[in-house]
């Protein structure tokens, strides 16, 4: 059972709205990576959704995505159901939703330079862009995207093991706005870099966002990094969602055990300043490590089992 916060709904449109969404992998006596899973996300914001590894959050998103087909349920954008539209009126939405994965490495060909990684999405939807006149328009707009995200429009004749790892990221994401997309799925984005180099991107995602109006999905395990973003947060475990709400409440008055127990396994910097402070050194909500949490049983090592999550 899914615990909603009674916070004010966000006064924007919906853009997505997923209802009963369920996927099993194996036949019906397969494991269920998603598990009726309902539920929206409005026009500028973003929506962090959270839980361990495996517990369905990478499957969620490819269902979004329309990457994935649902055994059951349905996914609208602008309450038009995806399984409804045709290929080409799929194709043409795909230009609206675009994600940016957790390794920008292994998402690159390492033998394209830059230019041809960026250019990619221009280029596979749109057929002139191939022509004289069309290649070097691409050209000029690799170069603005590049500037965009904080890198030198010269760059681009470089290749993916040219950059460092921050580098590589703000490329993903110059590719993911490449289409002028509305929704961007941020897959851990930050997860592979260092402290330092998170928090230079999480600044770009942010300006990103104001300037263009996107609408963020932000996937992570890391609720350090979901405070610093997230408007609402939706919380997975072993394919459902157990709380939705607003990340102040979220973090400051979880309503479920299980978000409780992802709380106070964030790490304290200096539990003995929480302490004096009052609270106690097992969370990042001050609550003993582990307290309230045995209703919701331990995290699930394994996950669902085909989830990705």
């Amino acid at each position: 059972m899914t615990t909603t916060a009674p916070a004010t709904a966000p006064s924007s449109p919906v853009l997505v709205e997923l209802d009963g969404l369920r996927k099993e992998f194996g036949g019906g006596h397969g494991s269920v990576a998603v598990d009726d899973v309902s539920l929206t996300v409005h026009e500028g914001e973003t929506l962090a959704l959270v839980g361990e590894s495996g517990c369905g959050k990478t499957t969620l998103t490819r269902l979004l995505l329309r990457l994935l087909a649902p055994t059951a349920g349905r996914v609208c954008f602008e309450g038009r159901d995806l399984a409804t539209l045709s290929a080409a009126e799929l194709r043409y939405l795909r230009r609206q939703m675009q994600v940016v994965l957790q390794d920008p490495y292994s998402s690159m060909n390492p033998r394209w330079r830059i230019a041809d990684v960026v250019a990619e999405p221009l280029i596979t939807h749109d057929p002139a862009a191939r022509g004289r006149r069309g290649r070097a328009r691409t050209r000029e707009r690799v170069g603005e995207l590049l500037e965009a995200v904080g890198l030198d429009a010269a760059m681009r004749d470089r290749y993916p093991h040219e950059f460092s790892g921050g580098q590589r990221q703000r490329v993903s994401i110059a590719r993911a706005l490449a289409l002028e997309p509305r929704l961007v799925v941020l897959d851990e984005p930050t997860s592979a870099l260092d402290v330092s180099v998170q928090a230079r991107i999480l600044a770009l995602l942010a300006e990103l966002q104001q300037r263009h109006g996107l609408t963020y999905v932000f996937v992570s395990h890391n609720l350090a990094v979901v405070r610093q973003v997230a408007d609402r947060v939706a919380v997975m475990r072993r394919g459902r969602l157990v709380e939705v709400g607003d990340a102040a409440q979220v973090f400051h008055e979880p309503r479920h055990p299980y978000t409780r127990q992802l709380l106070d396994a964030v790490p304290i910097p200096d539990p003995r300043r929480a302490r004096r402070a009052g609270g106690r050194a097992g969370g990042a909500h001050g609550t003993r490590p582990g307290a309230d949490a045995a209703a919701a049983g331990p995290p699930a090592a394994g996950g669902t089992g085909g989830s990705g999550g």
